[in-house]
């Protein structure tokens, strides 16, 4: 089976490069170079995955990425942004905006197929885990839903993978730098106050809970889940 890639860049030649680098990789490939017919595009059949410029012709990528994170058919759509803008607040605006993965331009074609199957695995987990429930506090990983009791919580995507992993490993303290190679990927490299920010968003969502207590700082060393069954 070949799985379709959808590439929006304004520049033929990345195009190019890419369409012929994924098609030996096994990938069929479809090319546009701007906002208006990437839309397009994705109102027939969805592809497995999205390579997306930043600065496109009518509307810039990261406001592409909002617009499908905000409808239901396309707000799990692996998408990976590809950009020149490389300084840390742009890589933080994307992902917090919705890609799940962030490459720099200019790139290799061997590292961005390798973050496209990383992308591809961690959106496609072999044998995920049926809905995991703490204290009154319940996890659906094929839903992407947490609710409390009949209350149903409203977690952004970073923070629901944030809280399915620690609620995973409960009791067990991580580091900063583990949590990002574990929600984030290993691939990804952004700071370590990055997690602080996403702890404190995910506190904020769980407090009408009452479940915002479980995610404990453990000074000097990092964040656990630990929760009075």
């Amino acid at each position: 089976m070949s799985f379709n890639i959808l590439v929006i860049d304004s520049d033929p030649a990345v195009q190019q490069l890419l369409a012929h680098n994924l098609g030996q990789a096994g990938y069929a490939v479809q090319c546009h170079g701007d906002a208006m017919t990437a839309l397009a595009a994705l109102q027939g059949s969805l592809p497995e995955a999205v390579l997306l410029e930043w600065d496109l012709p009518g509307q810039s990528g990261v406001s592409l990425i909002r617009h499908w994170r905000a409808a239901p058919r396309t707000s799990e759509l692996p998408i990976l942004m590809l950009s020149a803008r490389c300084a840390e607040q742009d890589k933080v605006l994307a992902l917090e905006s919705g890609a799940d993965d962030f490459i720099c331009k200019p790139f290799g074609p061997r590292e961005t197929i390798a973050r496209l199957h990383a992308v591809l695995r961690r959106r496609r987990p072999a044998g995920m885990p049926g809905a995991l429930q703490v204290a009154g506090l319940r996890l659906d990983p094929h839903t992407l839903s947490v609710t409390a009791g009949d209350r149903q919580l409203n977690l952004g995507r970073v923070e629901f993978r944030l809280l399915n992993y620690l609620m995973h490993h409960p009791g067990r303290v991580h580091s900063r730098a583990q949590l990002l190679d574990q929600v984030w990927g290993s691939h990804v490299f952004l700071d370590e106050r990055t997690v602080d920010a996403h702890v404190g968003r995910l506190r904020n969502a769980l407090q009408p809970s009452g479940m915002h207590e479980a995610i404990q700082t453990v000074r000097g060393s990092g964040y656990r889940f630990h929760a009075q069954c």
